[in-house]
């Protein structure tokens, strides 16, 4: 993906550095669209067609409500994204970063007739091409812009069960280092993740298990500070009913 990032000032004076969708994922994903808006005027042809002019008018009526508000209901109601868009990853904002509203995306898809001129996008590919964001000449209309969507980073998993508190207080770094360390164990050799356990020195010191411990360390301090309660063992007088059983 080329870096082509919008920056983007909140009022906080926090910048938004928003990745910009170019022309090939924006076609991919005007093309699924397209293709299942081609269905549903087939299932609806097939259906009203057989009841000659009242289905006619029906079909066109229908036709029309689909053609232009099919991607405006799925931007404003998931997330600026169409079932295209969603493909590929992409999504339509307001320049300031925002969620698209109902008028900006009535104003951006309304527009499309004159993106189309003079024929197959014509307008629109050559305003996409002039401009640094990508923008067709609806976008530039109604200030959106299609970014793509950023995916969230799995949370790693610690790979001990139970939790373990620290011997002592440690720093806020000393605690993000061992937590770190434990999120990256399992994806390091042994021995390498034995030489990093034993540079904490203390923490381990006189410990068996100087990886197992560091990994108990960190759970308790993400929050899991619950240790799963041990098995009782059968009281005498269940033992005896199995005995007997």
């Amino acid at each position: 993906m080329i870096d082509t990032l919008r920056t983007v000032q909140t009022p906080e004076g926090i910048d938004l550095h928003l990745p910009v969708a170019g022309l090939v994922p924006r076609t991919l994903a005007w093309l699924i669209d397209a293709l299942i808006r081609l269905l549903i005027y087939s299932g609806l042809a097939t259906v009203l067609l057989v009841f000659g002019d009242t289905g006619a008018g029906l079909y066109l009526l229908a036709a029309f409500v689909i053609e232009w508000f099919y991607p405006v209901l799925f931007e404003v109601l998931r997330g600026g994204q169409t079932p295209g868009k969603r493909s590929y990853g992409i999504k339509v904002l307001h320049d300031d970063g925002t969620p698209i509203g109902w008028s900006a995306s009535l104003i951006r898809n309304l527009l499309r007739v004159v993106d189309f001129l003079p024929i197959m996008y014509g307008f629109g590919l050559a305003s996409m091409m002039l401009n640094r964001d990508f923008k067709r000449l609806g976008d530039l209309a109604a200030g959106t812009v299609v970014v793509y969507r950023e995916t969230p980073l799995p949370v790693p998993k610690l790979s001990v069960s139970h939790p373990s508190r620290p011997p002592y207080a440690l720093s806020l770094e000393e605690q993000q280092a061992i937590i770190a360390f434990a999120e990256r164990s399992a994806s390091l050799t042994p021995e390498r993740a034995e030489e990093l356990a034993q540079l904490t020195g203390p923490l381990v010191t006189n410990q068996p298990r100087a990886i197992e411990t560091l990994c108990s360390y960190a759970k308790w301090l993400s929050g899991d500070q619950h240790p799963e309660p041990a098995k009782q063992p059968a009281d005498d007088n269940s033992r005896e009913s199995g005995e007997a059983a």
